[in-house]
């Protein structure tokens, strides 16, 4: 018996035979994710159900919070809104004054991408990871047409944050990273990390500013109580739209057969020949898709489901469309 394979030496083996299947379905590139600046021209992430309220950018209005950013203070007039006391200034001169503010129009737009191992995965198409990337890259392009700011906080296991930035330059340092944190082969020389979609949410809390409109793009398996926590608390001071990213496989069972399967380290055996196999396959997914769209329907937040055999900006465009806007981004009625 020969000697026993390392882990590196399985790890460089696995890399080195899925460099023979990298393709534009396995992994995005810089050239293509910029060249979506194009299709993000039709792209309008204004046009919202009624259960959103206007974005601002190229308005001046607010959405939610105040919006506004600090300009002076002046003496308190009768009428004045007393939440905007500014108590510090009244304190030094004895006089009661308040602030006033002048309507911010750029407002931050933040992606959300969690990719864990699951996202590196497809029947056909392209990977959820490459679907999600490519979403993500024609948010940052409509963000910034319509004047706004783009963040982004990245989760592969490690946190990547990026914070808003407007113009060519906040896109393509989104674009850069996209490609690198949704590499397949840097992803499978790594172990599952334990941590999940819940750090990830808890970290978003911390860093996204209120006000901010929140694009959550993950398969969203692993949800529990704590998720609906999370998500609570970023619904009070921001707009969140969740974006599902499903496989052909996961919306109904293929073919009766005895399949091979594989995580990258483990095999397994999946046979779906008896009925009773198929019941069992269709109710798993089901009950998934359940829970997700009840997640977001008891949250408020819209849902839209992106394949990954399906054109993702033509979605996106029918899911912001105001004529289509009720049936594509449904509370997951």
């Amino acid at each position: 018996m020969g000697p026993r394979e390392s882990d590196t030496d399985t790890a460089d083996r696995v890399a080195g035979s899925a460099n023979l299947a990298l393709n534009p379905a396995t992994r995005v590139s810089l050239d293509e994710l910029i060249a979506l600046r194009q299709q993000a021209r039709r792209l309008n992430l204004s046009h919202k159900q009624a259960a959103l309220a206007q974005l601002s950018g190229s308005h001046a209005s607010r959405f939610r919070g105040r919006g506004m950013d600090y300009q002076e203070s002046r003496i308190y007039q009768p009428g004045d809104d007393i939440r905007s006391m500014d108590w510090r200034v009244t304190a030094r001169t004895g006089r009661p004054h308040t602030k006033l503010y002048q309507e911010e129009r750029e407002r931050p737009v933040v992606v959300c991408l969690d990719l864990n191992p699951g996202m590196f995965f497809a029947s056909r198409g392209a990977l959820k990871s490459v679907v999600a990337a490519r979403a993500a890259s024609l948010i940052g392009w409509a963000t910034i047409n319509h004047g706004d700011r783009i963040g982004a906080l990245l989760f592969n296991g490690d946190h990547h944050e990026l914070a808003p930035r407007g113009g060519k330059h906040g896109v393509l340092r989104l674009i850069r990273q996209l490609v690198a944190q949704s590499d397949p082969l840097e992803n499978l020389r790594h172990a599952p990390h334990p941590r999940g979609l819940n750090t990830a949410l808890a970290r978003l809390r911390r860093v996204s500013r209120p006000g901010s409109l929140i694009f959550l793009l993950s398969d969203f398996y692993g949800i529990d109580d704590d998720t609906g926590n999370h998500l609570m608390r970023l619904r009070q001071h921001n707009d969140v739209v969740a974006i599902q990213l499903v496989d052909a496989l996961e919306l109904s069972p293929p073919p009766p057969a005895r399949y091979g399967v594989s995580d990258g380290r483990q095999q397994g055996i999946l046979d779906t020949r008896s009925a009773t196999a198929q019941t069992a396959y269709s109710e798993f997914f089901s009950q998934h898709h359940r829970a997700v769209q009840d997640l977001m329907r008891s949250r408020a937040i819209p849902l839209l489901q992106l394949t990954t055999e399906g054109d993702v900006a033509s979605t996106l465009l029918r899911g912001f469309t105001p004529v289509l806007n009720i049936t594509a981004l449904e509370l997951a009625a």
